[in-house]
Parts: structure tokens; sequence; C-alpha cells
């Protein structure tokens, strides 16, 4: 947890490999292939951060909030 929000790079680093496999697919088309690489990436992320809430103790959507939050393109 080496950043100002407390969490952990990976979970910050896997959300913003969703943004960027959607920015990806919309840049691409609308195919199931276009968005097979957000769908991936959202569900490594998803089960990520259920695992941590689980670990932490605290709810899955406070962190995925807080993992979006601290994710999201300047």
């Amino acid at each position: 947890m080496d950043n100002e929000s407390g969490l952990p790079k990976t979970l910050i680093g896997l959300q913003q490999a969703v943004y960027e496999a959607a920015e990806e697919a919309q840049a691409h088309g609308s195919s199931r292939e276009d968005w097979r690489p957000w769908v991936e990436a959202a569900a490594a992320a998803e089960n990520a951060i259920a695992e941590h809430a689980t670990a932490a103790g605290i709810s899955a959507d406070e962190v995925r909030s807080a993992v979006e939050k601290a994710a999201r393109p300047a």
C-alpha cells in the first residue's frame, strides 16, 4: 500500500487495465472479440477487489469505489 488511498497498487493497476481495455474496445468496434480484453480485465479486477474486501473486513462496494476513484485517468 504505497499510495495516498491506502489501497494496494495491484488493485489500482487492475482497474487501470479495465479503463485501458475499454478505451481500446471503443476505438475498435463493438464485437464480442473487441470487448473480450475488457471483460477479462473487469473480471480480474472484481475478483481482486472481492478478495481484498473479505480480507480487510469491509464491503466490496467500498473497496470498488475507492479503487475506481484512485485509478481514474487524470
